[in-house]
């Protein structure tokens, strides 16, 4: 199993319509055909962190990522929630005792960041 944990607050212009909506469109990704579990909601960790919400999405194994990071309801998606989001932070772990989970799960990433280089460049420009 993979599991992404996304911690992320919203820009201070965003309206509580468009919360509403990144948070829908969170959902749906986290309910595409090769996520296993997935959620969305209120992070609950120290405020002083500057987290507002907490997405988890998790997938059976590799190829369910590859499914995952390329599937059109997340790519559509990211072209409203990114803009919308100040802060975005990202945890990932896995119970795979294959050392090279890692780096393959990073290459799927970078393929992903290739790919879509405005995708990459959104993603990136947040901070963390």
């Amino acid at each position: 199993m993979i599991t992404n944990v996304l911690r992320f607050s919203f820009k201070d212009e965003t309206t509580e319509e468009e919360r509403a909506e990144v948070l829908a469109l969170m959902r749906r990704t986290a309910s595409v055909e090769a996520v296993t579990f997935g959620t969305v909601g209120r992070d609950m960790g120290d405020p002083a962190e500057g987290f507002t919400h907490a997405y988890s999405a998790s997938l059976q194994d590799l190829d369910a990522l590859e499914r995952y990071l390329h599937d059109p309801a997340h790519i559509d998606g990211d072209w409203t929630i990114l803009p919308r989001l100040a802060r975005l932070s990202a945890v990932r772990f896995t119970d795979d005792p294959d050392p090279d989970t890692a780096a393959r799960v990073a290459a799927l990433h970078a393929a992903k960041l290739a790919k879509y280089p405005e995708w990459a460049r959104q993603l990136n420009a947040l901070p963390a």
